[in-house]
């Protein structure tokens, strides 16, 4: 429901802005809907085909990856290299013994896209109808909050409108920082698979802080199969990106739309995607944004005009 209000916000932005030239509502609405999708679609269209061929690449180095890696943790932690193999045999055996171990998370995960991919264009056809006439939703929201305090209440849903506004604007922004400068960091050091890397670590860029730490991990292990400098390489990339996000993307871009500390958005991102999980940390900022309006509306603002002298 969160998703879809978003969406809604952002098309009905560019839908009213449509409107004062003249344009009907229900065409300015399609006309933005079908161009996010247009420029989704284009971006798509120039990452996804050397993104597949590195991704197609990387999947066929895979086997030869990992005995680079283990022979890395043999040079490392001195153990034999019968005992590697036999630890990874008893590993794999798990699965062998019992392929549903194997067979069931990718039955789930592909029915899991399956379903996402149909939530979406849900969400989509019910963002479009939500843009097209916001008034009724909104009067219906207002119709809740008693009539002294509807004025008020209208100010508070145009404050969230436009702290998620700020955050998408934010997240695209983060995102095209985050994958070109990683892109031209594994270039410069010469580490293979950069788009993969780059695009994956963009994706990531959703979640503020932990995105660029968790897409960090791969290429890391990866360039660890090279040499252990070079591992150290893409983790101060990783680690300089990281800064730059956090220091100067996150609070000049999304904190100063969003309103919302630094530390405060590290924070719940944390307590959001547990009781959330991964989705909510997609939407952890929204969520968070959402909820600092209304406790400030809410309980600061009162408690500071009844401590006013009259």
């Amino acid at each position: 429901v969160l998703i879809t209000v978003i969406i809604a916000v952002a098309v009905a932005a560019i839908t009213d802005r449509l409107a004062g030239v003249g344009l009907p509502r229900a065409v300015g609405a399609l006309i933005a809907l079908l161009g996010g999708i247009a420029v989704l679609a284009g971006i798509f269209a120039l990452l996804v085909p050397p993104f597949v061929e590195q991704t197609n690449e990387f999947a066929d180095d895979v086997p030869g990856i990992v005995n680079d890696l283990r022979d890395q943790i043999r040079d490392v932690t001195g153990a034999e290299p019968g005992e590697i193999d036999e630890e990874v045999d008893k590993f794999l055996q798990r699965y062998r013994d019992d392929p549903a171990k194997v067979v069931g998370p990718i039955t789930s995960i592909g029915l899991g896209l399956i379903g996402g991919l149909a939530a979406f264009v849900l969400m989509l056809i019910t963002a479009y109808y939500m843009a097209v006439r916001p008034a009724p939703l909104i009067e219906g929201t207002l119709r809740l909050v008693p009539p002294r305090h509807r004025g008020e209440a209208l100010r508070v849903m145009g404050r969230m409108r436009g702290a998620w506004v700020g955050w998408m604007q934010g997240v695209a922004v983060d995102m095209v920082i985050s994958g070109v400068l990683l892109y031209v960091g594994l270039t410069l050091i010469g580490l293979e698979f950069a788009i993969f890397f780059a695009v994956l670590t963009a994706l990531f860029s959703v979640i503020p802080y932990f995105g660029a730490f968790i897409s960090g991990i791969p290429p890391v292990l990866f360039a660890l199969t090279y040499s252990p400098g070079k591992a150290l390489a893409v983790l101060v990339i990783y680690v300089v990106v990281q800064q730059i996000e956090g220091n100067l993307t996150i609070p000049l871009v999304m904190s100063r739309t969003v309103k919302l500390h630094p530390a405060m958005i590290a924070g719940g991102v944390v307590v959001v995607g547990a009781l959330f999980g991964w989705v909510g940390l997609v939407v952890a900022v929204p969520i968070l944004s959402m909820v600092t309006i209304l406790v400030e509306e809410l309980w600061v603002r009162p408690l500071e005009a009844a401590a006013e002298p009259p």
